[in-house]
């Protein structure tokens, strides 16, 4: 009866094996499949974004710049003779005010809208 029993746990431990190694095939075949799918994903992000970067690329064209420019604006060429050098500036002129003046371009401003109420603020006479 001993080698029957021995037949026996051992039978046991060949269907346990058996199973044990069919689940572990089965995860590798899962997490496989997983990887080649992560792989194609990767593949084709890396072709939308070579797709993206050849539109980019026509988009900003020098030559389609161009045409949009001179269809859309009236910005006109750049001529040579518009360009000079700085030493052909000339002199800065003298500065007429001492540090102690008032600034006359402040004093302008604030003369412009001493009567200017925009109600983000109290007048000061409401304030009293």
């Amino acid at each position: 009866m001993s080698v029957r029993l021995l037949h026996l746990l051992v039978i046991c431990s060949l269907v346990f094996a058996a199973g044990y190694v069919y689940r572990i095939k089965m995860t590798s075949t899962v997490r496989t499949e997983r990887v080649m799918q992560l792989r194609n994903d990767v593949r084709e992000q890396r072709e939308a974004i070579a797709a993206l970067r050849a539109d980019w690329a026509k988009l900003e064209a020098a030559g389609r710049l161009q045409g949009l420019a001179e269809r859309h604006t009236e910005l006109k060429p750049l001529d040579v003779n518009q360009i000079d050098d700085f030493k052909s500036l000339p002199d800065r002129p003298p500065n007429f005010l001492r540090p102690s003046d008032p600034d006359p371009i402040a004093s302008m401003i604030e003369g412009a809208n001493s009567g200017l109420t925009t109600g983000s603020i109290d007048q000061p006479e409401a304030r009293q």
